[in-house]
């Protein structure tokens, strides 16, 4: 069998696909000895509006440079027919591995990577103005180390583009099926279009059926303005709840509602879909205040003064002198025993508890000993006078004559013969 030659470099191999533009073949690129896939335009001649999408696809793709968007190496035209040369992703389609997938639903764990890799080659796309405005499983592709490739730009736009261009009044291009509310509504697509896209693609790739279904297109169209989708955790049990939280939020029918296709990629790619405890943020360290001192139990202080020499010492000094003797000293000539001065100690800001004003109290044990002498000193002369008042007061009363029977003759005379009493009168 002769297989055909491309533009002189690209001999034809097998057929990989066929769409409604074009088929995609495995090539080898003859010059560079490389395997690459070629899509050939379909033979429709009065189709002009295909032809542009073909050439806007290789532009576009052609533009981004990232290792989730399938790479573009040549575009021209050969035998009447545009062909494109892109890179060869040796896996199959995320729809082929979904129909062959047991139960027809995927695994959370792989849905989630899909997820990561997916979004992150849409943000790459959107940091370069592009809108892919056709995400299905049958443009997302794995390579054989498990690297996913957004592919087929056909139907992309500029965001900065004024018009579509590409399509007719009325008419909405893409699938159904993972069509933003936006764009049901006939509005221009934006990087929000492509993040609700991919959320119904991970919902259906997670539960086995998209979240809206109808039996005709107007109808879909309906649900996706309309209707709620039904939470996936009621067909897949074994999700964890921020998972289908964060689902529902890229499916949320309004744009701004929905996270970016950068954050959905950073969300999925740090695990936070399985619900487990995030590492809480670091705080700032507080300012350190030095600690208020600790305050100490509040001691008399003792300060200690020189009393004039002993030919001068006042009174008081004299008789503390006499009367509280220094342990083990000689008597009133002092604390420390010798004839110079005489050392008190007085608490600080004050005289003690008997002195005048001014007079240092003697200190220690002899202090507390010349206090209680003269306490019992007062005590004794006060307790003694008291008894003795007492003992006057006892004697008088018992003793002192009695006023009541010496009145008793005195007021018997009144009553005598000739005294003008009444009686007298009465005699």
């Amino acid at each position: 069998m002769v297989r055909v030659l491309v533009a002189d470099r690209y001999r034809l191999g097998d057929l990989l696909g066929r769409g409604g533009m074009g088929e995609v073949w495995r090539a080898s690129d003859e010059v560079l000895g490389r395997q690459v896939a070629v899509k050939l335009l379909l033979g429709n001649d009065g189709d002009e509006s295909a032809a542009m999408r073909f050439r806007m696809e290789a532009q576009t793709a052609a533009r981004l440079n990232h290792h989730q968007v399938v790479g573009v190496y040549d575009f021209g035209a050969w035998d009447g027919r545009f062909y494109l040369v892109m890179e060869l992703v040796q896996g199959p389609s995320l729809a082929q591995e979904l129909s062959s997938a047991a139960g027809g639903a995927l695994a959370p764990a792989r849905v989630a990577d899909i997820a990561a890799q997916a979004a992150a080659g849409l943000a790459a796309a959107h940091r370069q103005g592009v809108v892919h405005r056709d995400v299905k499983p049958g443009n997302l592709m794995t390579d054989a180390d498990g690297t996913l490739k957004i592919g087929d730009f056909g139907i992309a736009r500029f965001v900065d583009e004024t018009s579509a261009g590409l399509t007719s009044a009325g008419q909405i291009v893409g699938t159904s099926t993972y069509l933003a509310p936006e764009r049901a509504l006939g509005r221009a697509a934006g990087p929000g279009s492509d993040v609700y896209a991919l959320g119904c693609v991970l919902y259906q790739l997670l539960v086995g059926q998209p979240p809206f279904w109808a039996d005709t297109p107007t109808a879909l169209l309906y649900q996706h303005v309309d209707s709620e989708p039904v939470p996936p955790r009621q067909y897949c049990g074994g999700l964890p709840s921020a998972f289908e939280e964060y689902l529902l939020r890229m499916l949320a029918k309004r744009p701004e509602d929905r996270p970016t296709a950068q954050e959905a990629a950073d969300w999925f790619g740090s695990g936070s879909w399985r619900d487990t405890p995030q590492p809480l943020p670091v705080p700032a360290p507080a300012p350190v205040v030095a600690p208020a001192p600790a305050l100490a139990p509040e001691r008399e202080s003792l300060t200690t003064y020189a009393l004039p020499a002993t030919g001068h010492r006042s009174a008081a000094g004299r008789s503390a002198g006499r009367s509280a003797p220094a342990r083990g000293g000689s008597g009133g000539r002092g604390v420390g025993g010798g004839r110079g001065a005489v050392r008190a100690a007085v608490p600080r800001g004050g005289t003690g508890g008997g002195g005048g004003r001014g007079a240092p109290a003697v200190s220690g044990l002899g202090a507390l000993r010349a206090r209680l002498r003269r306490h019992k000193v007062l005590f004794g002369v006060v307790a003694g006078g008291v008894a003795f008042v007492a003992a006057m007061i006892v004697g008088a009363s018992l003793f002192g004559p009695d006023v009541t029977g010496s009145q008793g003759p005195e007021a018997v005379s009144t009553d005598a013969p000739g005294g003008s009493g009444q009686g007298g009168a009465n005699r």
